[in-house]
């Protein structure tokens, strides 16, 4: 690990499976002007691989018009411990008119992010997870001392967020229960003062989406991991609409082949992933224009999870495999675990476009010019001299 790297706190890694996870967020205000008020939801992994602190931050930013009520809503495994913190210190910020809700896991940096809000309110078969930060690093015994000492500093910022959301709860307790990774019930969180009220239940395998992560932790209840092992409830078939009549002369078809591939090269060049060309053309077969938009919109945001885990070389070989966003960012992070290089994730948004190139003034030659002005001078003495003569 590179000593000038400030390492990043994770979730516990371990072993994952292969599950269908959903996660999503969004933010929206209902009611009218008198009436309004602002709910987020967080559900999904916090930080790079899913919600950014900057992303919440800047959106919340927008919305918020300083004296509407706030709901924030949270199903999360948690993430990135330092973007858990700065939620949470958004979150706080509101004051009053900031109620956090725990629709059905608030685990880990979501924990933390939670307890910022002034009040909340926990779903009755939902569930709190606090416990220690955890990293990943690779140096010297130099850096890992260093390393250790940021761990000390991270676990001291969790106890301030937790004893700042319950002022009267017992320290030496609250430290015990963070090193254990302690799961918590509605019930006792409340007890402990880090949740205010126990809310209508929800159904938890509907809205967890992010079972694969659950695996990662040492003790996650064994009544959350067996839910992975139940089959996904079949989504209702929507109803078709009527085919309109086939007139006795269709249109030609808008777009062949050629369009299509003319389409994808402009698109990837202006996009700035001129390398995902040959990828593109391969998975889609040029099969038709939903197809290939689809594809580019998919291959857009690969190459962002790659370039934001600074491992730009994977994105055209994830690409051809045809993979979808959620199996990237599972393979980006088994690398970043596995290799051992233990450098900085950019928590930052992608960019939307390449930077243009940087045009250098050439520099000044000064040999030659001096070379040039002692040339010109010596040819000037001579044709004097041969003047005079």
């Amino acid at each position: 690990m590179s000593k000038q790297a400030r390492p990043r706190i994770y979730n516990k890694a371990g072993e994952r499976v292969q599950v269908s996870d959903k996660s999503w967020y969004a933010m929206q205000a209902n009611g009218d002007a008198e009436q309004r008020t602002i709910e987020v939801f967080v559900y999904g992994e916090i930080g790079t691989w899913g919600i950014t602190a900057n992303q919440f931050v800047q959106d919340l930013r927008a919305m918020d018009d300083g004296v509407s009520p706030v709901v924030a809503a949270f199903n999360s495994v948690g993430g990135d411990l330092f973007d858990g913190l700065a939620m949470h210190n958004a979150l706080s910020r509101l004051g009053e008119r900031c109620t956090g809700r725990i629709d059905a896991l608030a685990a880990s940096a979501a924990s933390v992010a939670v307890c910022g809000a002034h009040r909340v309110v926990i779903a009755s078969n939902a569930m709190l997870m606090i416990h220690n930060p955890w990293t990943y690093a690779a140096g010297d015994a130099e850096s890992f001392r260093k390393v250790a000492d940021v761990l000390d500093q991270t676990m001291e910022a969790i106890i301030a967020a937790y004893k700042a959301k319950a002022p009267d709860i017992d320290e030496p307790e609250l430290r015990r229960l963070v090193a254990a990774e302690t799961w918590l019930t509605a019930n006792e969180a409340v007890a402990l003062g880090l949740a205010d009220e126990i809310g209508d239940g929800v159904k938890v395998k509907a809205c967890l989406g992010q079972g694969a992560v659950l695996q990662r932790f040492q003790h996650a209840p064994a009544a959350l991991l067996a839910q992975l092992d139940e089959p996904t409830d079949p989504e209702p078939e929507p109803t078709p609409d009527p085919e309109p009549p086939i007139p006795d002369d269709p249109p030609a078809p808008a777009s062949n082949a050629a369009q299509l591939a003319l389409l994808i090269s402009q698109r990837c060049t202006a996009a700035g992933i001129s390398n995902l060309i040959e990828p593109l053309l391969a998975v889609t077969k040029l099969e038709s224009e939903a197809v290939v938009q689809a594809s580019l919109t998919q291959a857009k945001a690969i190459n962002d999870l790659c370039v934001a885990a600074r491992l730009p070389e994977f994105s055209a070989e994830y690409v051809s495999a045809g993979l979808d966003t959620s199996t990237v960012r599972a393979r980006l992070f088994d690398k970043l675990v596995g290799c051992g290089k233990g450098f900085e994730i950019d928590n930052s948004l992608p960019l939307a476009d390449d930077l243009p190139p940087k045009v250098q003034a050439k520099q000044i030659d000064q040999p030659s010019i001096w070379s040039a002005r002692q040339a010109a001078q010596t040819g000037k003495r001579t044709s004097l001299t041969g003047a005079t003569a």
